[in-house]
């Protein structure tokens, strides 16, 4: 009898307690993935017994129920029809999932990186032609060197440098509009009225005051009419804002007017909240900040500086650091020199000794592409990149930073380390402290080192995500790690009901051989470094450690599985064998880049076909084992499924009997 398509996805609404519990929902060839609010309102039997559904496991965050290729997409549409549920792509309810996992601090954090990150390669831009036109300039005007800056090429780069800064607010608005879910352009026009040239330039507040202010409520509030450059916060706080007011409007404003009506709402009563609430009080809070940093400069044995040379960097997360200058200005007025800086540039240098660390241990293409400019852009004092794109993201080489800078600010203070200007810190630092150069090296060093080596020791690459147990009815259990493994696992199991007993009385008619898809050195299963392969969970078979990156067909038949990230293939060969070939351990992270597929789902093929051209240099470039489990998947419809001892394997050697 035909499936209810309709009755299967109102039984696993009812049993994961109803649609207002579900967070995000998607499906792949085999599984429904559902990610859910609150797990204890799951009615596991429920689960388990509902209609059409063959199995289910907990996996990364996620609820998937296995269906089978053909069924679970027809499932699918019904129960985001029942549940008016929202579609989400697999990629989307993996990032839910995540999601769902992080407490709030950690997801915080998540979110800066999710604003951050998207303009680290504009930040860095222009962050080290900053560092080194203000390096070069400081030596120029001092004696140093001879720099001619009258022309254009000079002046084009120096455009270059400031260009990002000068308009920061603009690509985070844009940036923080698209994590909150807004609409991106209403975010960036949120960041242009924050640095509108109608208001009064923030940056000379400290030198001209404020200008001008307008009464909001008479006898009782008013604003200074001052722009938010510098500012990292009061952006954030209005993307978020904006994506509140849009997404509700988008809800109750009718079709017709929707286009016109919800961006000018919307901007329109985010920047009465903002300009009249959410920036004053933010400056509010700075000044107070500000206060309490003098009071602590003051503390004795250094302890002062060592609290704000660790708490420096935090304060960049905040935007409040842009304020310091008036530190600097203010000392040097009172002393001829300010002590300010010397903090400041430890708090960099430790950052910059961290990420650092994280570009040489991790073992991540991407990580250390970005770790490795970002720390060097932190030595000449722009940290931003550093802090944003890195140390903040894996939040230890953060801590590890903050605690290097802590210390060589404190040495900084205990030696009296002082420079005669400001504006650069980092290796550049040292010209406005030729007085004391010895001190500030060693500044340097305890800052660099002390950071370098704790971050080193703290930081490991995030542990790609596994799968959990799985509970698969009429079939042996298995966990399925990714579209590969469950597109094969839906042949043992969720068609096992049908045509297990059928497949068992057919195989074992006969005994058949595969040879080896790839050359290599042949290990047995229990030698794979993932447990779910070395178990044989998903089936016997072999594995091999590949010489070559080239993986060819181990015995004719008809592909049934192609991975959308190619690094698994499986078949079913002409004798009814299910075989599922996994290029690797991990590999599903590299979205396909190894990976050149010359075949594709429902192509017959035959022994010794070429299936696939991998390049393994690159796999093992990221870090991971390159070693492919050879997989017979429905193990279960054999009496044996016995691996033909090898070491070393050439294509086309039988490596695997079944019968």
């Amino acid at each position: 009898m035909a499936l209810d398509y309709t009755k299967a996805a109102q039984e696993i609404l009812d049993a994961i307690g109803g649609p207002g519990n579900v967070v995000s929902a998607a499906h792949c060839a085999t599984r429904l993935r559902l990610v859910i609010a609150d797990d204890s309102k799951i009615n596991q039997q429920a689960v388990d017994n509902a209609e059409g559904a063959k199995g289910n496991f907990q996996a990364s965050g996620q609820l998937q129920v296995i269906y089978g290729t053909g069924t679970v997409n027809k499932v699918y549409d019904e129960f985001i029809k029942l549940g008016n549920i929202t579609a989400a792509t697999k990629a989307e309810a993996k990032a839910a999932a995540a999601e769902q996992q992080k407490n709030p601090f950690m997801r915080a954090i998540k979110l800066l990186g999710d604003v951050f990150v998207p303009i680290i390669p504009a930040i860095v831009a222009s962050g080290l032609l900053l560092g080194i036109l203000s390096a070069l300039s400081f030596m120029d005007s001092n004696g140093f060197i001879t720099l001619d800056t009258n022309n254009a090429w000079y002046q084009i780069l120096n455009l270059v440098s400031n260009t990002a800064f000068t308009f920061l607010q603009i690509l985070i608005g844009f940036s923080a509009a698209k994590a909150f879910g807004a609409n991106p352009y209403l975010g960036a026009v949120m960041g242009m009225l924050l640095i509108n040239p109608g208001l009064q330039n923030a940056n000379t507040v400290a030198t001209d005051g404020v200008l001008q202010t307008y009464t909001v409520i008479p006898g009782l509030y008013s604003i200074d009419w001052t722009g938010y450059q510098g500012h990292v916060i009061p952006i954030v706080i209005a993307a978020g804002i904006l994506a509140f007011i849009e997404k509700r409007l988008h809800k109750v404003v009718p079709e017709a007017f929707d286009l016109f009506v919800t961006p000018l709402v919307s901007v329109a009563a985010t920047a009465y909240i903002v300009m009249l609430a959410v920036g004053p009080v933010f400056v509010w809070a700075e000044n107070a900040i500000l206060g309490a940093i003098q009071l602590l400069l003051t503390l004795p044995l250094g302890l002062g500086s060592l609290i704000m040379g660790a708490l420096y960097a935090p304060t960049v997360v905040t935007g409040i650091h842009q304020m310091y200058t008036t530190i600097d200005l203010g000392q040097i007025a009172s002393y001829g020199v300010t002590y300010w800086l010397p903090l400041a540039s430890a708090a960099n240098i430790g950052q910059a000794g961290a990420a650092l660390a994280v570009a040489l241990k991790t073992r991540n293409v991407k990580t250390r592409s970005l770790a490795l400019p970002s720390s060097l852009s932190a030595f000449m004092g722009i940290t931003e990149p550093a802090i944003f794109g890195v140390n903040l993201r894996f939040f230890k080489p953060f801590v590890a930073g903050c605690i290097g800078g802590g210390l060589g600010a404190m040495f900084a203070s205990i030696s009296g380390l002082a420079a005669n200007g400001t504006g650069v810190t980092g290796i550049f630092g040292i010209l406005l402290c030729l007085n004391q150069p010895v001190q500030y090296i060693i500044m340097f060093a305890i800052a660099a080192l002390v950071s370098f080596g704790l971050s080193f020791m703290l930081y490991k690459d995030p542990e790609p995500e596994t799968a959990g147990g799985a509970t698969v009815q009429a079939a042996a259990t298995a966990p399925a790690r990714d579209e590969a493994e469950a597109a094969a696992l839906s042949s043992a199991a969720a068609n096992a009901a049908v045509a297990a007993i059928d497949q068992a009385q057919a195989a074992s008619a006969q005994t058949s051989t595969l040879v080896a898809p790839m050359s290599g050195q042949a290990i047995a299963m229990s030698e794979v470094s993932d447990p779910v392969f070395a178990s044989e969970a998903m089936g016997g078979g072999i594995a091999i450690v590949p010489s070559e990156g080239k993986l060819y067909a181990p015995a004719s038949g008809t592909i049934i599985v192609l991975a959308e990230t190619g690094h698994a293939v499986g078949m079913n060969t002409d004798a009814g064998t299910e075989v599922l070939m996994h290029i690797g351990i991990d590999t599903v992270t590299l979205e396909g880049k190894p990976f050149t597929a010359h075949v594709k789902v429902g192509d017959h093929v035959e022994a010794g076909q070429l299936l696939m051209d991998i390049d393994l240099d690159y796999i093992k470039a990221q870090g991971l084992d390159t070693v492919t489990p050879v997989i017979i998947t429905n193990t279960a419809s054999y009496e044996s499924v016995a691996p033909v001892a090898h070491d070393t394997v050439a294509v086309g050697d039988p490596i695997i009997t079944v019968k």
